[in-house]
């Protein structure tokens, strides 16, 4: 025994590498992050590596604090009784406190055919297959994306703008985030670059084949790759440890990001529901949710009361294409404004917050305890009317 806390985290993106950095301000911790792949994936660039412009990964030396154990492997099941976390390969590793930060995936296979005969993009090696999927299959061939949020937009307009036949089906509106004005530039931008949009009433895929894709109205879209990107999920590993989660697996927290079960785990990222109220998916905000669940984690230590969580997110960035971005502005209820950025400079800005979300981790890496983020008082306004009345540390089987 060395005397010293241990501390595990369960997931090595944005908020895995963010909290794990911070931790290390403390030299009285041992930090072992632990990652199914050895290298860091940028989540924001997988779009690209499929148009051949990035290869979307990042070496953890560059990013990760030179005292955090870095394992490769996968956690199959929390312990939370024994305080230990089980490895696929068999072994087991001990943990005072434990960060969990598994992320998420885009993961709706209840659509008839889609898990056999679409692929996602959600992860480094689904991209990497669709790439290869791609490359034997002639430039002329269909193309449908299915799905129109912002992998959905960013992943049409990249192929397109390699010159391939690509339909968006939007199963709604496109880009159901941003300010109507923001939506009209981009269906510009996507019929400037060939991109054929299906939105609108009955757009909604309802079957998957081998070469075709069904609508809700009826229309049979040809299709001899199709990509999903619609839906929402995380890993089920809390739900088989024995976690509480919320309807879609999301670890529940109060609002210090503390798990309901248990004050030794603290959750960071999409795989967090704070008071049944989950950010908005981001790197930015995973970024932020893993500094404050590290700091979390350090008030424990020391016996002072974790605070309560609070992240503004000010804006959406979405590519369209290498050249042409949309750079969305949001209120302080995180709904879009009118005011947005496009064309060159959207794109600019969408290049800048792609490097800024790695920086971040870098930066904290060499100073850990230095990153700082925007607040937002609405939320606590929110809990409220809401008739929550969670405090940030409340009574919890421990």
């Amino acid at each position: 025994m060395t005397g010293k806390h241990r501390v595990v985290v369960v997931g090595g993106g944005y908020a895995g590498v963010m909290a794990a950095n911070r931790l290390t301000q403390r030299d009285d911790l041992t930090v072992t992050l632990i990652n199914p792949r050895p290298r860091f994936v940028a989540r924001l660039r997988l779009h690209q590596l499929l148009g051949g412009s990035h290869d979307a990964v990042v070496e953890y030396r560059e990013i990760l604090a030179e005292n955090v154990r870095l394992v490769v492997d996968t956690v199959d099941r929390i312990d939370a009784a024994g305080r230990s976390v089980t490895l696929a390969t068999g072994g087991t590793v001990d943990y005072d406190y434990l960060i969990y930060a598994v992320g998420s995936e885009s993961t709706d296979w209840r659509t008839p055919g889609a898990a056999e005969f679409a692929y996602p993009v959600a992860t480094l090696e689904a991209a990497q297959r669709l790439r290869s999927v791609l490359a034997a299959t002639p430039p002329t061939a269909a193309v449908t994306v299915v799905g129109a949020g912002p992998t959905g937009i960013e992943t049409a307009a990249e192929l397109a703008e390699q010159g391939r036949r690509v339909t968006l089906v939007c199963g709604g509106v496109l880009g159901p985030y941003l300010h109507p004005q923001a939506r009209l530039k981009a269906a510009r931008q996507m019929a400037d670059l060939g991109v054929t949009v299906v939105d609108g009433p009955g757009t909604r895929v309802v079957a998957v084949t081998p070469d075709a894709v069904q609508l809700s109205g009826g229309r049979r879209l040809p299709s001899e790759v199709t990509i999903w990107t619609a839906g929402f999920g995380v890993p089920d590993l809390a739900m088989r440890s024995g976690l509480s989660t919320d309807a879609v697996g999301r670890l529940l927290t109060d609002e210090s990001l503390t798990s309901v079960d248990d004050e030794r785990i603290v959750a960071a990222g999409d795989s967090a529901a704070p008071s049944d109220l989950p950010f908005r998916m981001s790197a930015y905000a995973a970024g932020c949710l893993g500094a404050h669940a590290a700091d979390t984690v350090l008030h424990r230590i020391t016996g002072e009361r974790p605070t309560s969580v609070s992240v503004l997110a000010t804006a959406m960035c979405i590519s369209l294409g290498r050249r042409v971005g949309i750079y969305q502005l949001a209120n302080r209820d995180d709904i879009a404004m009118r005011v947005y950025l496009g064309g060159r400079p959207g794109a600019k800005l969408k290049e800048l917050s792609s490097e800024a979300s790695v920086k971040h981790l870098a930066s904290e890496a060499r100073k850990p305890g230095s990153h700082r983020w925007l607040r937002n008082s609405k939320r606590q306004q929110l809990l409220q009317a809401r008739g929550n009345q969670t405090g940030s540390t409340p009574e919890r089987a421990v």
